[in-house]
């Protein structure tokens, strides 16, 4: 099967903190939004625009060698993240570090379109294809509802490009059903 081409689900930003329990906060990562496809035509990461990131070729083969999957579509993140486990942009451009996938969403799996389902579904669906400890695939950090204590979990940095992430969360209505 040929998947369709998606766009990806835009988060919503907001400017101050909040709590909702119908919201998820997700973690902003720097480094390139990707859609992850993989089908019988190879894996491939796509951008919000449309491109194909093809210099990161080498990491669509690592993630689809971990995920058991006939077909997917995953909306993500390509980072490079330092010892701590932060990710470093300018890591990522230079090619210091090796490139890691972090998917927040599946839209698609195993011949299903998942994008009409709550978010919440999607992402426990997501979590059931990642594997437990991979250096080329991992889960995203989120907080579900309590929007103020993950902004204020955040410590600063000195680096200008890991304190954007440390600063941002992503935000997404993700009602329970």
């Amino acid at each position: 099967m040929t998947l369709p081409r998606v766009q990806p689900i835009n988060p919503t930003r907001r400017r101050e903190p909040f709590d909702d329990p119908n919201w998820l906060f997700d973690f902003k990562y720097d480094g390139f939004r990707g859609l992850f496809y993989v089908d019988r035509g190879g894996p491939r990461f796509v951008s919000r625009n449309g491109n194909l990131l093809s210099r990161f070729d080498a990491l669509c083969e690592l993630v689809a060698a971990e995920l058991d999957v006939d077909n997917a579509i995953l909306d993500g993140e390509v980072i490079a993240a330092d010892e701590t486990g932060r990710p470093q942009f300018y890591d990522l451009i230079r090619r210091t570090r090796p490139p890691a996938y972090v998917p927040f969403d599946i839209l698609w799996l195993n011949d299903t379109d998942l994008r009409a389902l709550p978010l919440f579904e999607r992402r426990r669906r997501l979590k059931t294809i990642l594997p437990a400890r991979s250096s080329a695939i991992s889960e995203t950090l989120s907080v579900s509802g309590r929007g103020c204590e993950c902004a204020n979990s955040c410590a600063p940095t000195t680096s200008k490009a890991s304190s954007r992430s440390a600063w941002t969360i992503r935000t997404t209505r993700a009602s329970h059903g």
